[in-house]
C-alpha cells in the first residue's frame, strides 16, 4: 500500500512540473524570459520560405515546395516574387491553368517583375499560344535589356513554333521541353 501512495505522489508531482502555475510550459526558456545555457544556439526566426521553396524545388519535391511559398505568402504578402514562385510549382505540377493565373496576378502586383513575364510566356507556349507567348516573351526581353540568354532562346521559339503553326498548321506532336533554370525561370528547349 506504502508503494502505491509514493507513486500516486510522484504522478501529481510531475504533471504540476509539467503545467506550472503560470499556464506557461516551464521546459520553454524563451518564453519565460529565461536564457537559455550559454553556447546554445537559440532560432529566433523561421527559415524564408521562398528560399526553402526554391531548394524543394530543385529536390524535385514541388508539393512541398508550393506549401513553402504558401508560407511565404502567409508571412510576407503576396507579392510578385511570391506569386510567381507559387506558379512556378504549380506548373512544374502540371497546374497549368493555375500557374497561369499566377504569372498573371503576379504581373497585377507587379509589371515590371521580369520572371513572372517569362513563366507567363513558358504557359502559353505550353497551351499553344505562341503568339501571345511571343509577345509576351518581347515584354520580357525589353524589360530585362537583353540580358537574359533563356528569355531570348525563350522568344526566338515562340517566334519559330508560330511560324511553324502558320505554315505547317501545328501537327508537333513534341512539345518543347520545360528546363528550370534557377529563380524561379524556365526555359523553353525544342529540338528544331
Amino acid at each position: 500500500m506504502r508503494g502505491l501512495i509514493i507513486l500516486t505522489l510522484t504522478f501529481s508531482t510531475g504533471l504540476s512540473a509539467c503545467v506550472g502555475t503560470t499556464g506557461q510550459d516551464p521546459l520553454d526558456p524563451i518564453r519565460n524570459g529565461v536564457d537559455a545555457p550559454q553556447g546554445t544556439v537559440v532560432l529566433r526566426d523561421a527559415v524564408d520560405g521562398l528560399l526553402v521553396g526554391d531548394r524543394l524545388m530543385e529536390a524535385g519535391e514541388y508539393e512541398l515546395a508550393l506549401r513553402a511559398y504558401y508560407r511565404a505568402g502567409a508571412e510576407d504578402g503576396l507579392t510578385a516574387d511570391v506569386l510567381t514562385s507559387i506558379g512556378s510549382a504549380n506548373l512544374q505540377l502540371g497546374r497549368i491553368g493555375q500557374a497561369e493565373q499566377q504569372f498573371r496576378s503576379a504581373l497585377d502586383v507587379d509589371e515590371t517583375f521580369i520572371p513572372a513575364w517569362n513563366n507567363l510566356g513558358v504557359v502559353l507556349m505550353e497551351q499553344g499560344e505562341y503568339g501571345e507567348a511571343r509577345r509576351v516573351f518581347q515584354q520580357a526581353f525589353a524589360l530585362d535589356s537583353g540580358h537574359s540568354d533563356a528569355i531570348r532562346d525563350n522568344l526566338r521559339l515562340a517566334i519559330a513554333r508560330m511560324e511553324n503553326a502558320v505554315y505547317a498548321g501545328d501537327n508537333n506532336e513534341n512539345g518543347p521541353e520545360l528546363i528550370r533554370r534557377g529563380g524561379g525561370v524556365y526555359e523553353l528547349h525544342s529540338d528544331p
